[in-house]
């Protein structure tokens, strides 16, 4: 071998290795979206997907990597976002928002999610879990102060339930708030807080009567900034590391009483109904991933050539391809039966806890098969689907992890035939 033979190799393989990353990550932005095409969506449906998937394209997308790697909150891609009314999808136009029903959020979080796993939970966060519950407990002083700018994307919310000490069971708060006058005393402190460092308000639920359980528990809207409240270090954490995710202290913090959410006591129902929209955003965000994951896995089946041909003409890659599209199909219209129910003002929550069951564990499922595909290049930072993978993980815990979810879908099935009897 000359001189310089064995270096001009190795730039030759990566001119190689940079251009199919390249020609994949166009390829996902040509992606074959046929869920557009559904017969029960309605134009406007149609319309959001595709002016969502085309932000995703152009400003998500081809930054995501980089952000991933520098886990750097996409703070300019979010006010974007907000400006294009997505911060408040279901919200109606006279509390600020886009006045769309909950399919179109779920639509909205899935295409964002496809670019970005990371901007996806943080507007799956913003609509469902702070602007949901101030829509549907808020004052209307709460709706005109709080969730106009909120909806209008001015600034972002955050959810405050989980604990050092509970995540699954939510009903076992320890953070307290004391009466004191005409205002309250917050301490403790909250855990796996997403978009603490970003968000300017916060929904946070203290226990106030400790004799009641979870029925003692209630839900405040608090300004992240009120003296009293202070953030522990930013987790570093295996996916979704755009996303901020930290511990929120609690000490000696007071409030106002006119932030009390609803009524002493409302905090464990308000969770658990803004968790359940929630899991629609979840399921949703989990689709994204798979989405994309299939797409980069099915473009380099067509690009890659070995034993003579493309892989893709390969039975055992067709058949990998197969079960990807049919699990996402799956798993986007369950996900968008749960949101029709909610659009509906119909009973939701077996439904939603059985698409986000269903959607999390598909895009684990798709994501790891599609390294399967790419091989060794499923495997370095060169392509997406590394990222792909390890942003599937949470998707199965948080917003009630798999085993919470099928408890939930259980236990509405035993009363249904219960019902029969």
């Amino acid at each position: 071998r000359r001189p310089g033979q064995r270096g001009e190799a190795m730039m030759s393989v990566g001119a190689a290795r940079g251009a199919l990353a390249r020609g994949l990550r166009a390829g996902a932005r040509a992606g074959a979206r046929s869920y557009t095409g559904w017969p029960f969506l309605s134009e406007e449906n149609r319309m959001l997907a595709e002016t969502c998937r085309q932000f995703a394209d152009s400003e998500l997308a081809p930054i995501a990597g980089e952000l991933d790697r520098e886990h750097r909150f996409p703070a300019e891609q979010m006010r974007q976002i907000g400006e294009m009314g997505l911060l408040g999808v279901a919200v109606p136009a006279e509390y600020g928002g886009a006045d769309m029903d909950y399919l179109a959020y779920a639509i909205a979080c899935e295409e964002i999610s496809r670019g970005c796993a990371s901007a996806g939970v943080v507007l799956s966060i913003h609509n469902s879990l702070y602007c949901g519950p101030l829509l549907k407990y808020g004052t209307e002083e709460q709706k005109r102060e709080l969730l106009v700018p909120a909806a209008g994307g001015e600034y972002l919310g955050c959810f405050m339930l989980s604990e050092p000490g509970n995540g699954s069971d939510a009903g076992a708060a320890t953070t307290t708030a004391t009466p004191d006058g005409d205002s309250y005393i917050l301490n403790g402190t909250k855990a796996w807080i997403s978009s603490s460092y970003e968000a300017e308000y916060g929904i946070v639920m203290a226990t106030t009567d400790k004799s009641k359980k979870h029925k003692g528990i209630s839900a405040f809207v608090v300004n992240m900034k009120t003296p009293g409240i202070s953030l522990g270090a930013k987790e570093r954490k295996l996916g979704i590391r755009a996303s901020s995710t930290a511990n929120v202290i609690f000490e000696d913090c007071r409030i106002p009483a006119s932030a009390l959410l609803g009524t002493p006591g409302d905090g464990f129902k308000v969770a658990m109904q803004s968790l359940d929209s929630g899991r629609i955003g979840i399921a949703a965000q989990a689709i994204g991933i798979a989405q994309a994951a299939y797409e980069c896995a099915a473009k380099y089946a067509l690009q890659r050539s070995a034993f003579g041909g493309a892989i893709g003409n390969m039975y055992s890659i067709q058949e990998k391809l197969a079960d990807m599209a049919t699990k996402i199909d799956a798993a986007r219209l369950l996900n968008h039966k749960a949101a029709q129910l909610q659009s509906n003002k119909q009973p939701f929550t077996k439904d939603a806890a059985m698409a986000k069951l269903f959607a999390s564990e598909t895009a684990n499922q798709v994501a790891f098969e599609a390294i399967q595909v790419l091989g060794g290049m499923g495997f370095v930072e060169d392509m997406p689907a590394e990222r792909h993978y390890r942003d599937a993980r949470i998707t199965t815990i948080y917003e009630g992890t798999s085993e919470i979810q099928r408890l939930v879908i259980g236990s509405a099935v035993l009363k249904e035939f219960k019902d029969l009897i």
